[in-house]
């Protein structure tokens, strides 16, 4: 009875680990996206993550919400620098996340502070 319980145990964590092995290391889609950095915020109760939006339109019409990792703290740093301004950000974009990822698919890996095409020099 104990080996029984001990293999379907052994079998779930497996499970579990194959799981989380392919929404974290196996990306859906990678891409660029630029607008107008209006939020940058640390939220959560059990687990706190990184949460943000981009206004893709001059009305705020498209918003884009992304994430950032933990671990990626100079992308904090320069999306909190950044801050009401234009950015270029380069994403991936997972099949799923976990709560104590993110809340959104798309993980923000790289920021860069661009000219708004909405302002003419």
């Amino acid at each position: 009875m104990k080996k029984a319980l001990g293999i379907v145990l052994f079998g779930i964590v497996a499970i579990f680990a194959l799981i989380y092995a392919f929404i974290y290391f196996v990306p859906y889609s990678e891409g660029v996206r630029s607008g107008e950095l209006i939020k940058i915020s640390h939220k959560g109760v059990i687990s706190k993550t990184w949460e943000g939006e981009i206004s893709q339109g001059i009305s705020g019409a498209q918003i884009f919400q992304f994430s950032v990792l933990n671990r990626d703290e100079e992308v904090v740093e320069k999306l909190q620098e950044f801050q009401g301004q234009y950015v270029k950000l380069t994403y991936i974009e997972r099949y799923a996340t976990f709560f104590w990822l993110g809340d959104t698919q798309y993980f923000v890996t790289q920021v860069e502070k661009e000219a708004s095409p909405h302002l003419k020099n």
